[in-house]
């Protein structure tokens, strides 16, 4: 399917790996331009060769730390003069790392958390609002996570973000529809992201087995999916680009679930 992306300008936040990464991939291989945000120069480096193979010929990085305002406002800055002031799609895939249960958390945590996985969609979102109302069309999508509706035990203030990701998305979607720019949330479930890989591969599972790996989800976690293996980032990517195409013309405030069928509310 044609997205509609020729041309297009797009940003990911957080798009050097992982699931922000494979985002980037298909919005390239739909020919949009693309540049990807992180705070790690060799992830982007590494990001933008690849987006540039796919058919982003002039993709690049920019470096930034969300979590520091001034930088996500001089990022936005360059991608503005980059691409003449206009951007199409803006993608939030940053998400907290913090990680422990309510009684392990202090205060520096749970701020850390909303710091991370929430405030930094916003600094975003903010920075990038002129560019996204100066474009023909535009897209926000956000990445909250299938936690916030299956809680886990070491997760309280990870999932406590991402539900303010998810509610801000919700928000923003009301006071940006009236410049018809659409929001949506993607909520992924068990994917075989790095951080849950080598977390599998810490406790003696081979996370490299998607069968395996939601294995030990069920065992540790008690969150099995109805499909039996954890998902992959690639399966991700596909889902973020049609919320975020010219394809999508009338779906916004929406959270989708990409989680082998483990939630439907």
């Amino acid at each position: 399917m044609d997205l509609g992306l020729r041309d297009a300008t797009a940003v990911v936040v957080g798009g050097g790996r992982g699931m922000g990464l494979a985002t980037a991939h298909c919005f390239a291989e739909d020919g949009a331009r693309v540049a990807v945000v992180g705070r790690n120069q060799a992830s982007l480096d590494g990001a933008a060769a690849q987006l540039r193979e796919r058919g982003s010929p002039d993709a690049f990085g920019v470096l930034a730390d969300t979590t520091d305002d001034a930088q996500v406002r001089e990022a936005f800055s360059a991608l503005s003069d980059h691409w003449g002031g206009k951007l199409n799609i803006l993608v939030n895939a940053v998400g907290p790392s913090v990680r422990g249960t309510f009684d392990e958390l202090d205060d520096a945590d749970w701020r850390e958390a909303v710091d991370e996985g929430a405030m930094g969609m916003v600094r975003c979102v903010r920075a990038a609002l002129p560019l996204l109302r100066a474009a023909d069309w535009a897209r926000i999508v956000n990445f909250s996570a299938h936690s916030t509706q299956r809680q886990s035990e070491i997760l309280p203030a990870y999932t406590a973000a991402k539900a303010m990701v998810t509610s801000v998305s919700k928000n923003l979607s009301l006071f940006l529809a009236r410049d018809e720019i659409l929001v949506n949330v993607v909520s992924p479930g068990s994917i075989a992201s790095e951080a849950l890989v080598g977390w599998a591969n810490s406790v003696g599972v081979d996370g490299g087995d998607p069968y395996e790996l939601m294995a030990a989800i069920d065992e540790h976690f008690g969150h099995p999916a109805h499909i039996p293996r954890a998902g992959l980032p690639t399966e991700i990517g596909p889902v973020v680009a049609f919320l975020a195409s010219r394809r999508n013309s009338y779906m916004t405030g929406a959270n989708v679930n990409v989680d082998g069928g483990s939630d439907f509310t």
